[in-house]
């Protein structure tokens, strides 16, 4: 049996995908003991993504949860080939939400981990049932939908398909506490339950925007000081990526309905380019530093 026993993370483990949400669950694999493969498209992509894990340590060191990164950060791996994750008892895709890119790594990567490595996937909106046809044995598929940024979160997203093993469903979420982070399990849905009321939040927010309501600190103000949100709507979306947020409203309209059409506002916004932090400009300005 490849696979670890209940509430153990699995010794050996890869992620596919190492941009700031991907180095984020590299971060947390680390740190519970596991040995992590890090696989990415090219070379350019691993480099970049092995500093990303490396900063992302290097702030846990900085807010003393860790003394030493070395033997952390010895325990990683990082490559361009799937084939590398051939031993992983656990393979999480973090790569962007297109469906089509995701179908293809989960391809992929089972074409290469044995029959009984657990698949899990980080979408935050895709059916669990559409990717879990992509793999054989889809009973072995689980959505685990971390939050950005990922070492900070408390949460992660337990997404259940209707063919996810009862068996799966406790370690996964054994595993989650293991990561000192709450899981909140749900069954497959559009949206799930963060995204959908997330983005709900975000679109009227932007509508309010738009309009003129109010600016977007206040607005933002509204719901940090009023409902004591951690952080106002438009930030969040900043920090997520507006673009990347459009791509879920587009899907959760899709699914939903017209209560999830996103503003023209926002549409506009990507449209030149301004993603958020990512690109230093959204609905905020971000200094490079941020």
């Amino acid at each position: 049996m490849n696979t670890a026993t209940t509430g153990s993370t699995p010794a050996r483990c890869g992620v596919v995908g190492g941009g700031r949400m991907g180095a984020g669950i590299v971060h947390a694999l680390l740190l519970a003991g596991a040995e992590v493969v890090l696989v990415e498209r090219d070379e350019e992509a691993e480099a970049a993504a092995r500093k990303r894990v490396e900063h992302s340590v290097a702030g846990s060191v900085a807010r003393g949860r860790l003394d030493d990164p070395e033997p952390v950060l010895a325990r990683l791996t990082t490559a361009t080939d799937v084939a590398r994750l051939a031993d992983a008892a656990l393979v999480i895709e973090a790569v962007p939400e297109d469906l089509d890119l995701k179908l293809d790594t989960l391809r992929r990567v089972a074409e290469h981990v044995a029959g009984d490595a657990v698949i899990a996937s980080n979408t935050s909106s895709i059916s669990l049932e559409v990717l879990a046809d992509a793999v054989p044995g889809p009973e072995r598929v689980i959505g685990l939908h971390f939050f950005n940024p990922v070492p900070a979160s408390k949460l992660v997203e337990v997404v259940l398909g209707g063919r996810t093993s009862a068996d799966l469903r406790a370690r996964a979420e054994g595993w989650v506490h293991e990561w000192a982070k709450t899981p909140v399990t749900v069954r497959n849905s559009p949206g799930f339950a963060s995204s959908r009321l997330g983005v709900a939040i975000g679109l009227e927010a932007i509508r309010m925007l738009e309009e003129g309501v109010a600016t977007a600190e206040d607005i933002d103000a509204a719901m940090t000081l009023g409902y004591g949100f951690p952080m106002g709507p438009l930030r969040l979306t900043d920090l997520v990526g507006i673009d990347v947020r459009l791509g879920i409203a587009r899907y959760l309209e899709s699914e939903l309905g017209p209560r999830f059409t996103p503003p023209r506002l926002m549409v506009d916004t990507v449209e030149r380019g301004e993603l958020g932090r990512k690109s230093g400009r959204g609905f905020y300005d971000w200094p490079e530093e941020s």
